[in-house]
């Protein structure tokens, strides 16, 4: 129900070849974690810059991957769910140890069997498209006569831009929890309080719930975070968190932020512990405009800059673009930062069914942030993922 089928994968292999042809070469070669996720459907287990792994697609769609052997029970667990896009035959393993003789070789001998998988999939002599020219595969391509690896990461990441029905399906159903999870603040903000302690316990909660929503998935909590009063005035808070405390005329800046079979959702919020102030009141408001503009500017067609754009607009009609401190927003899915990483300056058409935040944000130093975050999809009517209400009446707590 929430898993990525062989539709996505056809949609993804599709949209490598596209890929291939427009660099005018044989293969692909991931070797970053989430790219190896992308065309494999494996959620990896590794450090790739410790344990260095790849996946080379080549343009007739065969593909193959090297793995860590540290990684062996994890791809049999993500087989025997189905869910895995490799055969056991296109797995090749190496050790990181030299006593382990069950494997094709040691780390120290990578290079040379990433280069014999390559040769034995007919790119010897090729041309190679990567995501990054690492000193493995640099040693690899040197080791066969004529081939050549060139770094095209631009155009890799605009294979992620747009998500397909599955992706959005399980966006869709994450998005649910995270309304579900700013409830529970809700009930549970109040002044005295611990931010770390309560953070830990929503996000307990948020665990208890996701295991009854979704059994057996992949499921993970990146950070469920209060941001207090002044400390919220920095967007990543002030590193004081140990100890911090909700006090009464606070405003709180908060993040709910999980992922599902490897895909994210944002949803933050800003609360008031209280009666805003007229200072609060004015930002806040603001910065709740500014959402909805931007969220009303992701439309397919528009250009990706739009979104910050109509976003910013309201922020300085307001005259209060002095406390602008970040783009409105990124895009979301394999990763919480996704690809188009360059929102505020992408003079590209937005493109159906991309995933954006749209999160401007004011940040008065000794007063506190501002900042609503709804995750959208951008259509000719853009589609808001999450629906935990922002008016002013709901997020001021009765305290």
């Amino acid at each position: 129900m929430y898993k990525l089928t062989t539709a996505t994968r056809d949609i993804r292999f599709q949209s490598m070849q596209q890929a291939m042809d427009k660099a005018g070469a044989d293969a692909i070669v991931f070797s970053s974690a989430d790219f190896i996720q992308f065309a494999t459907n494996f959620a990896v287990d590794v450090l790739p810059w410790e344990r260095p792994i790849f996946a080379i697609i080549t343009r007739d769609g065969t593909i193959n991957a090297v793995f860590n052997e540290l990684s062996t029970n994890h791809l049999k667990f993500s087989r025997a769910k189905g869910t895995l896009w490799l055969t056991e035959d296109q797995i090749h393993s190496y050790s990181e140890h030299p006593r382990v003789t069950n494997v094709i070789a040691t780390i120290q001998e990578l290079p040379k069997l990433l280069a014999s998988v390559l040769e034995r999939m007919g790119l010897a002599g090729k041309k190679l498209i990567c995501d990054a020219l690492g000193p493995v595969l640099a040693a690899a391509v040197q080791a066969l006569p004529g081939t050549v690896a060139t770094g095209e990461l631009q155009l890799l990441r605009s294979l992620r831009w747009v998500k397909t029905a599955e992706e959005l399906h399980i966006m869709r159903s994450l998005a649910k929890l995270t309304d579900w999870a700013q409830e529970r603040f809700k009930e549970l903000y109040q002044p005295g309080l611990k931010t770390q302690v309560l953070d830990y316990q929503v996000a307990a909660l948020i665990a208890q719930e996701a295991a009854q929503r979704f059994p057996g998935e992949s499921f993970d909590l990146m950070r469920c975070w209060t941001l207090s009063g002044p400390a919220s005035a920095s967007p990543h808070g002030d590193g004081a968190n140990v100890g911090a405390i909700i006090r009464k005329g606070d405003n709180i800046v908060n993040f709910v932020l999980p992922r599902l079979n490897g895909y994210y959702v944002e949803n933050e919020r800003t609360w008031f512990v209280g009666p805003p102030s007229d200072m609060q009141k004015r930002c806040f408001e603001t910065a709740r405009a500014a959402t909805a503009a931007g969220v009303a500017a992701a439309r397919t067609g528009n250009r990706v800059c739009d979104i910050d754009a109509a976003a910013f607009a309201v922020i300085r009609k307001a005259g209060l673009d002095e406390y602008v401190y970040h783009r409105t927003g990124h895009g979301v899915g394999l990763m919480l930062h996704e690809y188009p990483e360059d929102m505020a300056f992408s003079t590209r058409p937005l493109l159906a069914n991309e995933v954006y935040s749209c999160e401007p944000g004011l940040y008065v130093y000794g007063l506190g942030g501002f900042r609503i975050d709804d995750t959208v999809v951008v259509g000719d009517t853009p589609e808001v993922l999450v629906s935990t209400p922002s008016h002013i009446e709901w997020v001021t707590l009765d305290v």
